[in-house]
Formats: C-alpha cells, sequence, structure tokens
C-alpha cells in the first residue's frame, strides 16, 4: 500500500452561511476569527479550508473585501499552507455574477459547485439553473480552479455526468456528497453508500453529514475509503447537547479516527496530489 493511499483528507468548512450566535456564539463570523480558526484547524490536521464570509450582523455575504481580507489573513501565517476553497453560493440571493467575481480575483484552489437547485430548508430555492452551472463551470476552467462538486441527491452526479460530457466541466471530478440538509437526501448509510455508486469511476469523494448525522456519516466515508469534511458549517455541536468551542475541535477528532483505523490525515501538498490541485503562489 503506497503512503498517499493510507491518506485521507480532512476539510473543515468553518462557517457557513445557516449558523448563527444564537446557534453557537463560537461560529467565526469576521476576517479575523476566521482566519484564526482556520489556522488552528489547519494545525490541528485540516488540509483544506472551506470558506465563507459574512457581513458585520452576522448575515451571508458575498462582499469581495470581505473575502480579500480573509483570504490575506490566512495566507500571512507563513507557516500555513492549507488549501483554499471558497464558496461559489454564500446565500439563496445572490446573482451569478456576485458568486463568481471573488473567485476569479482570489484565485483559491477549489471552489464549490452546487451541481442542481434545491428547496433550501423547505423554505426558499437555492438556485443553480443550468445557465448558472454552464458560467460557473467555464468560470473555473478558465481559472484553474477545481470545482468541488457539492452532492444533495441523487441527480446532482448525473447533472455532472452530463456536463462533463459537454465540457462545462472537466473529468477527473471530485465530488462532496452532504447528506441531511433538509430539501435533500437524509443522512443514512443506506443513501451514502447508493451515491458513493454513482460517483464516476477515477473520481475523487469526501462526505459529511448535516447535525446528528456527523459522525456516522464520517465513520462510514472511513470504511468506504472516502475524504472527510467536517466544520460548523455543518455541525455546531461537539457531541449531543454540547456546543463546540471551535472547528478544530472536529479536526482533531476525525484526525483521531483515521488513526484508529490505521489510516493518515493528509498533509495540504498531500490534499493537491490527491485532489489534483495547482499550488497558488502565496
Amino acid at each position: 500500500m503506497s503512503d498517499l493511499k493510507k491518506k485521507r483528507v480532512i476539510s473543515v468548512a468553518v462557517t457557513g452561511s445557516w449558523p448563527t450566535h444564537d446557534d453557537n456564539p463560537n461560529v467565526p463570523f469576521t476576517p479575523k476569527e476566521i482566519a484564526e480558526d482556520v489556522y488552528e484547524c489547519w494545525k490541528a490536521g485540516a488540509a483544506i479550508a472551506h470558506i465563507h464570509v459574512r457581513n458585520d450582523d452576522g448575515s451571508p455575504s458575498t462582499d469581495f473585501n470581505k473575502y480579500k481580507e480573509t483570504i490575506e489573513r490566512i495566507r500571512a501565517y507563513k507557516d500555513c499552507d492549507i488549501c483554499l476553497n471558497m464558496t461559489s453560493s454564500g446565500s439563496v440571493d445572490f446573482g451569478d455574477e456576485e458568486r463568481i467575481y471573488p473567485l476569479q480575483q482570489l484565485l483559491p484552489e477549489m471552489a464549490s459547485y452546487d451541481a442542481g437547485t434545491l428547496n433550501w430548508q423547505h423554505r426558499t430555492v437555492f438556485m443553480n439553473p443550468p445557465s448558472f452551472l454552464e458560467k460557473l463551470g467555464h468560470a473555473l476552467q478558465e481559472s484553474n480552479i477545481k470545482p468541488e462538486i457539492e452532492i444533495f441527491d441523487a441527480g446532482m452526479i448525473y447533472n455532472s455526468i452530463y456536463y462533463v460530457k459537454k465540457g462545462v466541466l472537466k473529468a477527473p471530478c471530485h465530488y462532496q456528497i452532504v447528506l441531511g440538509c433538509p430539501g435533500g437526501m437524509t443522512s443514512t448509510i443506506e443513501n451514502l453508500v447508493f451515491l458513493r455508486t454513482l460517483i464516476p469511476k477515477g473520481s475523487t469523494w469526501a462526505a459529511c453529514g448535516i447535525g446528528q448525522g456527523h459522525l456516522p456519516i464520517m465513520m462510514a466515508t472511513i470504511a468506504m475509503g472516502g475524504h472527510l469534511r467536517v466544520g460548523m458549517e455543518d455541525n455546531v455541536y461537539y457531541r449531543k447537547g454540547v456546543l463546540a468551542d471551535n472547528n478544530a475541535q472536529f479536526v482533531a477528532r476525525a484526525k483521531r479516527l483515521l488513526e484508529e483505523a490505521d489510516l493518515e490525515a493528509a498533509t495540504p501538498d498531500e490534499a493537491r496530489e490527491i485532489y489534483g490541485l495547482t499550488r497558488k503562489i502565496l
């Protein structure tokens, strides 16, 4: 078994767009807080940081200056070589250009690509129509940014296969399965196994469970050979009834679980090799 075959990538989604300080006062909101949290997660074993930003009132944001300050603060930690994965969503209300512009200017190594429209939280519609998905796919290719294809239900995998054939996406792809979001597939092991069987051969994949599905999906993913995503975007509780102090707690636990399975957390450079990322000049 080669060293890379024993490696699993830990991604940390530190902020997201939905959790508020009412949910957990430790969710990082400001660029300074996000950067500090990302740095601690890197020290704990995270190879990739998934970045959202917030307005001063805590609401979701696509403010370019917020993104710029956050990225600059992360990169100011000279010993920190964590891979950056910026969101292309931010909120259900943002327009196409708002979602794409920060990516093209700040050039992270990865960016989320939500491969379909979703009845978000049973309250509103998270719009990802064909026109946007084509525009985003081409923009990411032009900027040499690897899409992280977000999968909330099976149809999104089939959408991605269509867009590969059309040239909007470029294989091999990387998939992020997200289970347990209201409006998407629930966080059961059966759903994880089913979605895994649909992912095209040669792709890389990771999975996460929202809320109480967090640990079961993580442990099943380890057993199935996938990579991991943790963080307060998905779950604000460290265990039942106990709020997380920070995102590094989740990373440290994921690393311990990997080690118990005789595996290792990948370094950022190993993650770049596994996912086929182009390291940007920091």
